[in-house]
């Protein structure tokens, strides 16, 4: 178990190194953003200051170098750079310190604000967010799949391969508009839901912000509605190989009830497929709920990363894409967990 979980954890590393690699020559290896931060009408010496904070006057690899002595949890930074920095974390040295820390993710060139500051303020919207829709697919997928596999052939198996093919189908952004236009303004006034709102409003009368889950409905059915139709296919064709099986059969001869052997027997060992489409679909709604939070309003890490785009600010953008990134590696992790424990005859070594 613990060789299984280094071998990840070396994996993961060598992947964040290559998104590293990957976001630096992006959006910082072929530009010049200094312009970006002091605007048209600063002066030559103002411009050269920029350079050098950001390091802009250095040889490319010596940027490279700098960014990921920043990114990593284990640094070297001077005491002038901890106090401009602002870095949190634990320090031993003089003058020069190695430190354990939290990642510094660079300032915004808008805000000039700490950009992990920023992804963190918007980091529960689009976990609540990507939890409530996963919510809504598995809860839903998962019996409607092994309604589909039980009664095979009748209407109930015909209706659920026609809506799994029509959400599958439909991309986010387009059923995003439709389900805002009708149920957030046609029919608002019966639903009592509205277009736009995110998590957490703010008190007309104290000014004090405070939690709202009211608008989570339509973004959550929306992002919801592409894996609800996956895991209901994966669980029908999944359920339809294992009831085939022969143990299938000697737990009916056992005299098992249909409930105890479709449930309990049959279910989980159908599940592993599921299982990787639910975590590779938790992962890619953490990544991919970008437009669903444009269209909503919806305060996540997606509507930050599209606002930051429309300007330019290059250092959310990278910030937002190293994160879900790191998302991405610990929900494959997780899967290989989940495998373990929903199946016996899965063994990590």
């Amino acid at each position: 178990m613990i060789k299984y979980f280094t071998r990840r954890i070396l994996y993961g590393i060598l992947v964040m190194l290559g998104v590293i690699v990957v976001v630096f020559l992006l959006f910082q290896g072929f530009a010049d953003p200094s312009r970006l931060v002091m605007g048209q009408r600063a002066d030559a010496a103002t411009q050269e200051n920029i350079r050098r904070e950001l390091y802009l006057d250095q040889p490319k690899w010596k940027q490279f170098v700098l960014f990921v002595n920043d990114l990593s949890p284990i640094g070297i930074h001077t005491d002038s750079e901890i106090e401009k920095k602002q870095l949190k974390g634990f320090f031993i040295g003089s003058d020069i310190n190695l430190g354990l820390k939290v990642p510094y993710l660079r300032r915004s060139y808008q805000t000039k604000k700490n950009v992990g500051d920023v992804l963190m303020e918007a980091l529960p919207g689009t976990l609540l967010l990507a939890v409530a829709a996963m919510f809504i697919a598995v809860a839903l997928g998962i019996p409607l799949g092994v309604l589909a596999a039980v009664k095979k052939d009748t209407w109930m198996d015909t209706s659920a391969i026609f809506t799994s093919v029509l959400g599958i189908s439909a991309p986010s952004f387009f059923m995003g508009i439709v389900i805002a236009y009708l149920f957030g303004f046609v029919w608002s006034h019966y639903t009592g839901l509205h277009m736009t709102g995110s998590w957490r409003d703010m008190d007309e009368l104290t000014g004090q912000p405070y939690w709202s889950l009211q608008h989570l409905w339509l973004p959550a059915i929306t992002l919801g509605i592409r894996p609800l139709a996956i895991i209901t296919q994966l669980t029908r064709s999944s359920m339809l190989d294992v009831l085939n099986q022969d143990y299938i059969r000697t737990a009916y001869a056992k005299g098992l009830s249909k409930r105890v052997v479709v449930w309990k027997h049959a279910l989980r060992n159908a599940l592993n497929p599921v299982i990787t489409a639910i975590t590779g679909w938790f992962a890619e709604l953490l990544a991919g709920a970008f437009f669903v939070e444009y269209i909503f309003g919806w305060k996540g890490i997606g509507k930050v990363t599209v606002d930051a785009l429309e300007k330019l600010d290059f250092p959310v953008v990278m910030g937002s894409v190293l994160i879900t990134s790191f998302f991405f590696i610990l929900v494959n992790v997780l899967a290989d967990v989940l495998y373990a424990v929903v199946d016996p005859r899965v063994r990590l070594e």
